[in-house]
């Protein structure tokens, strides 16, 4: 009896102890975009959760997430800085807006048509910023570490009327992200600066006609409602970011707690390139389906294939152009462009234009 006694008297001096050995941690997580955006809300349903799962089977560790999604720290132009000062521990880092700062990263943006394989795009991406010293140090010197990367669906082009093929865009205001209004040069069409936060009101009032994105943003954002034609050219993919940590927040961490958020980025963004690649014509599917008792309804405006070829064709060499100003510059963009693409062509992929050659 005083042996159970005394086993039970351990048992609960050693509860507390136990309980009490568990540290917890405050971080901030925030976006500039709402998690209604996919990439964005797996940010909280993937690589949080994913974290979270991990440090529970040792139980030696907790996160107390503050969460501030949704522009409610910073605005779409801040997502770099705002990480890099650390206004927030964590956060998607936007790098269509950071063509100066991020140049390396627009790369797949200035070889567009090159892959409409999210997946592979982003496993490449990994790999260079894996072994590419001056693309690892593009990142690294503001202040942060990548945890996972983001890339885009298809883009095609959403306009109040329908297009009859590429050469519709000629005098037209289009609202593009950023670098990607590069894709808009030769057209004819005129490229209006904004983000997936902008864009509906951008062409509700008349500041654009029409919008070049992606479906998978284009139907959390609505912009079916008053861009009601899409017009589908399936223009291929394109990097557009990180989910990062401030590097100063990162070196506080204990060393279990970042190798959890360094699988659990991986996680992420291994499932948001499937993700991509799945939910891409279900997106489409949607919008026509929400869209059909509007006036007018929403209508995809398939392009044969002989279209996608005559837009890409009337693009000046825009990576070529690209490359040649950063290499002034000194930055290796030529050989990080070959490196980008060989990546891409090991993988099975055939781009519809040869950027590097």
């Amino acid at each position: 009896m005083r042996i159970l006694f005394g086993l039970m008297t351990a048992g609960m001096i050693a509860m507390p102890g136990a309980l009490a050995a568990q540290e917890t941690i405050n971080l901030t997580v925030a976006s500039s975009h709402p998690t209604v955006i996919p990439w964005v809300g797996m940010i909280k349903s993937h690589f949080m959760a994913k974290t979270d799962e991990i440090l529970a089977e040792e139980g030696n560790y907790k996160i107390d997430w503050n969460e501030a999604f949704g522009g409610q720290l910073y605005k779409a132009n801040a997502t770099l800085t705002s990480v890099e000062e650390g206004i927030t521990d964590i956060g998607w880092v936007f790098s269509f807006l950071e063509p100066a700062k991020l140049p390396l990263s627009q790369a797949s943006s200035y070889a567009p048509f090159s892959t409409a394989n999210p997946p592979v795009q982003l496993e490449v991406m990994q790999e260079l910023l894996d072994n590419n010293e001056a693309f690892k140090n593009e990142w690294e010197q503001y202040n942060l570490k990548v945890l996972g990367l983001t890339g885009t669906d298809m883009y095609d082009i959403y306009t109040k009327t329908p297009l009859e093929g590429i050469d519709g865009i000629d005098g037209l205001k289009l609202s593009a992200p950023g670098v990607l209004g590069n894709w808009l040069r030769g057209t004819g069409a005129n490229a209006v600066d904004g983000a997936l936060t902008t864009f509906y009101t951008d062409i509700q009032t008349g500041v654009s006609d029409g919008v070049l994105t992606l479906a998978l943003g284009a139907l959390p954002a609505k912009l079916y409602e008053v861009a009601p034609y899409i017009n589908r050219f399936d223009a291929g993919g394109a990097f557009s970011g990180a989910v990062a940590i401030n590097r100063d927040t990162w070196d506080t961490l204990p060393e279990e707690v970042q190798n959890a958020m360094i699988e659990a980025g991986k996680y992420y963004t291994d499932a948001h390139g499937q993700d991509l690649l799945d939910r891409h014509e279900f997106a489409l599917n949607k919008m026509v389906e929400v869209g059909a008792t509007q006036d007018p309804p929403v209508t995809i405006v398939v392009m044969p294939p002989e279209e996608r070829a005559a837009w890409v064709n009337k693009l000046p060499d825009i990576a070529g152009d690209w490359a040649a100003e950063l290499e002034a510059q000194g930055v290796p963009a030529k050989a990080f462009l070959s490196a980008y693409m060989d990546g891409l062509r090991e993988r099975g992929e055939t781009p519809v234009r040869d950027w590097d050659k």
